[in-house]
Protein backbone atom coordinates (compact mmCIF):
# COMPACT_ATOMS: atom_id res chain seq x y z
CA UNK A 1 0.00 0.00 0.00
CA UNK A 2 1.23 3.46 -0.87
CA UNK A 3 1.95 5.82 2.00
CA UNK A 4 2.42 9.07 0.08
CA UNK A 5 -0.17 10.75 2.30
CA UNK A 6 2.40 10.74 5.13
CA UNK A 7 4.78 13.18 3.48
CA UNK A 8 4.33 16.54 1.75
CA UNK A 9 6.99 19.12 1.02
CA UNK A 10 5.93 22.56 -0.20
CA UNK A 11 9.23 24.05 -1.28
CA UNK A 12 7.43 26.98 -2.93
CA UNK A 13 5.93 28.13 0.36
CA UNK A 14 7.16 31.56 1.47
CA UNK A 15 7.90 30.07 4.90
CA UNK A 16 9.78 27.00 3.67
CA UNK A 17 11.85 25.84 5.77
CA UNK A 18 10.47 27.18 8.98
CA UNK A 19 13.02 25.12 10.94
CA UNK A 20 16.65 24.26 10.26
CA UNK A 21 17.12 20.67 9.13
CA UNK A 22 20.01 18.62 7.80
CA UNK A 23 18.29 17.31 4.66
CA UNK A 24 15.96 19.77 2.95
CA UNK A 25 14.54 17.00 0.73
CA UNK A 26 13.24 15.23 3.87
CA UNK A 27 11.46 18.32 5.24
CA UNK A 28 7.83 17.37 5.83
CA UNK A 29 5.25 20.16 5.60
CA UNK A 30 2.27 17.89 6.31
CA UNK A 31 2.00 19.25 9.84
CA UNK A 32 2.67 22.90 9.08
CA UNK A 33 1.59 23.64 12.63
CA UNK A 34 2.28 21.08 15.30
CA UNK A 35 -0.82 19.19 16.45
CA UNK A 36 1.12 18.13 19.56
CA UNK A 37 1.52 21.68 20.89
CA UNK A 38 -1.48 21.38 23.24
CA UNK A 39 0.17 18.43 25.01
CA UNK A 40 2.60 20.84 26.66
CA UNK A 41 5.58 19.05 28.18
CA UNK A 42 4.14 15.67 27.09
CA UNK A 43 4.54 16.36 23.36
CA UNK A 44 7.88 14.59 23.06
CA UNK A 45 9.60 17.44 21.25
CA UNK A 46 12.63 19.62 21.83
CA UNK A 47 10.98 22.75 23.19
CA UNK A 48 11.63 25.38 25.82
CA UNK A 49 9.54 27.99 27.59
CA UNK A 50 10.00 31.72 27.19
CA UNK A 51 10.39 34.04 30.18
CA UNK A 52 6.64 34.64 29.91
CA UNK A 53 5.85 30.91 30.12
CA UNK A 54 4.98 30.46 26.44
CA UNK A 55 6.03 27.20 24.82
CA UNK A 56 8.76 27.84 22.23
CA UNK A 57 9.14 25.14 19.56
CA UNK A 58 11.69 26.80 17.30
CA UNK A 59 14.31 24.10 18.08
CA UNK A 60 11.90 21.21 17.48
CA UNK A 61 11.68 19.50 14.10
CA UNK A 62 9.60 16.47 15.09
CA UNK A 63 6.56 17.38 12.96
CA UNK A 64 8.85 18.09 10.01
CA UNK A 65 10.67 14.75 9.84
CA UNK A 66 9.93 12.48 6.94
CA UNK A 67 8.44 9.96 9.42
CA UNK A 68 6.52 12.49 11.51
CA UNK A 69 3.13 11.05 10.60
CA UNK A 70 3.64 7.83 12.55
CA UNK A 71 5.03 9.62 15.61
CA UNK A 72 2.10 12.04 15.72
CA UNK A 73 -0.46 9.28 15.21
CA UNK A 74 0.95 7.46 18.24
CA UNK A 75 0.21 10.60 20.30
CA UNK A 76 -3.35 10.90 18.99
CA UNK A 77 -4.93 9.16 22.00
CA UNK A 78 -3.31 11.70 24.35
CA UNK A 79 -4.82 14.52 22.27
CA UNK A 80 -8.27 12.92 22.48
CA UNK A 81 -7.96 12.59 26.25
CA UNK A 82 -6.93 16.24 26.55
CA UNK A 83 -9.94 17.25 24.49
CA UNK A 84 -12.26 15.26 26.77
CA UNK A 85 -10.80 16.93 29.86
CA UNK A 86 -11.32 20.37 28.35
CA UNK A 87 -14.89 19.54 27.35
CA UNK A 88 -15.71 18.50 30.91
CA UNK A 89 -14.56 21.80 32.46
Amino acid sequence: MSEHYKFFSNQKCEYFRCHKVKKEEDFNCLFCYCPLYPLGDKCGGNFSYTENGIKNCENCTIPHHRNAYDFIQRKHQQLLELGKKLDNK
